[in-house]
């Protein structure tokens, strides 16, 4: 056993050192999460159709339209809105995850944690495929089978 386990004093300075690290930590958290939250990025299409700004959660803050839409289908206007989109938040999930880093340290797990989640919530892709609903198996004695696929 550790003589220090014992020793008051030396107990002290370790809760002391805890205690300041765990201070630290909250402060770093809180730089993080305000300049996070000061995050907005903008993007274009590549064919200078829209231009959108995205804050830090990703949401559409502002669409501006060039006169050239009006010699274009809907459906590229949307894909270009989509497009520019898609671009402004994959640039907002690299600057968050830029802070995260530059506020907790690269080192940190906590920090790669955040920082990948935030990546999951803001970069774009494909949707995903639903799931398909789980099924277990019938058993034999059962009258009914309560896996049916009716739905109301």
């Amino acid at each position: 056993m550790n003589g220090d386990m014992l020793d008051p004093d030396a107990a002290r300075e370790r809760l002391a050192a805890w205690r300041e690290r765990a201070e630290q930590v909250a402060a770093n958290t809180q730089a993080m999460s305000e300049r996070i939250n000061e995050v907005k990025v903008s993007a274009s299409d590549p064919q200078g159709l829209a231009e959108v700004t995205v804050d830090s959660t990703g949401s559409l803050v502002d669409l501006r339209l060039t006169d050239e839409i009006k010699r274009k289908a809907p459906a590229v206007v949307a894909q270009a809105v989509m497009t520019a989109l898609g671009s402004a938040r994959n640039q907002a999930a690299d600057r968050s995850q830029e802070i995260v880093t530059d506020t907790l340290g690269a080192d940190s797990a906590a920090g790669r944690e955040i920082a990948q989640r935030l990546g999951d919530r803001l970069r774009s892709g494909p949707a995903p495929e639903p799931a398909a609903p789980e099924r277990r198996p019938r058993d034999d004695d059962e009258d009914y089978d309560v896996t049916s696929d009716f739905r109301s």
